[in-house]
């Protein structure tokens, strides 16, 4: 009878084991089918991202041409890129997420939900965008144009959905919000076509100003640069504390207001130094007290 038993309880083990065996098996092959549907997806995904961005970057320079050949102001142009190539990506984005299984109305729900405090942090940004939209639909400058904006000046090298992009006269690129410029004061001295220059002169006192005023006129006259309408304004400003100042104000095109400017400087320190007028300059006189 034992032998029997023996028997019995070998086969249960062995059933046992070999039920065992089909549970590992089928857990190794659920791990397997898992591995191999995740690997599915992660691969789908990143030939998703290839894809996309090879289509974006098609894209992005489609728009461009397309802007081009219709001769949109750079400033739009380089606005609506920007703006195309976020929303692009952030179609890109929604499609990598779906095709690794996540759903997008739970994603498109959490965005939304996770918008609102977004939305909040970021206000400024928006604030940044709107100003953008105002800036392209007045128009206070545009691509190429040299302005001055919250204390910086520099020319104009894009304007951007968040920002607009200046260069500076030593090659600096400043980025300022376009919140902030929008609504602060823009100085654009490139919108007129002429500009008036200025210099304030300081001759001594004793010198005759109606021979000062020709000498000044003359150098005035001999650059042809200067407009003669208006007409160039030559007066004696002030009579300051160890000078008299004659005052010089002429007319130039916008693109020779530097050039104007140093060049006629020169020119009335060399002219006034062959006509004997003299400069003045600060002077010190020393009493010493006898015993």
């Amino acid at each position: 009878m034992y032998p029997i038993l023996s028997l019995l309880a070998a086969s249960t083990a062995a059933q046992a084991t070999q039920s065992e065996a089909d549970k590992v098996q089928q857990v190794i092959q659920r791990l397997i089918d898992s591995g191999v549907d995740v690997g599915g997806r992660i691969l789908g995904a990143v030939v998703i991202f290839v894809v996309g961005r090879f289509l974006i970057a098609f894209l992005n320079k489609l728009v461009r041409r397309i802007l081009e050949r219709r001769k949109v102001d750079a400033g739009i142009r380089s606005f609506t890129e920007s703006l195309v190539h976020i929303l692009l990506m952030v179609l890109l984005i929604v499609a990598i997420v779906g095709k690794l299984g996540i759903e997008t109305t739970s994603f498109a729900a959490l965005l939304a939900s996770a918008g609102v405090a977004v939305g909040m942090a970021l206000s400024g940004n928006l604030q940044n965008f709107a100003g953008g939209l105002i800036i392209l639909l007045f128009r206070p400058y545009k691509v190429g144009d040299w302005v001055e904006a919250q204390g910086t000046s520099g020319a104009v090298k894009e304007i951007q959905i968040f920002h607009t992009i200046l260069t500076t006269a030593d090659n600096k690129t400043v980025y300022i919000p376009n919140g902030s410029a929008s609504g602060g004061v823009i100085v654009n001295y490139s919108n007129e076509e002429t500009r008036r220059v200025d210099w304030v002169v300081g001759v001594e006192y004793g010198e005759d100003y109606a021979r000062v005023e020709a000498v000044a006129r003359s150098i005035v006259e001999a650059d042809k640069r200067i407009l003669s309408t208006p007409a160039p304004f030559i007066a004696l400003d002030a009579l300051d504390a160890s000078s008299v100042n004659i005052r010089i104000r002429v007319w130039v095109k916008n693109a020779d207001y530097w050039g104007v400017y140093y060049d006629i400087q020169r020119a009335i320190y060399d002219g006034f130094n062959r006509a004997g007028i003299g400069f003045p300059f600060p002077q010190l006189t020393v009493h010493q007290a006898r015993d």
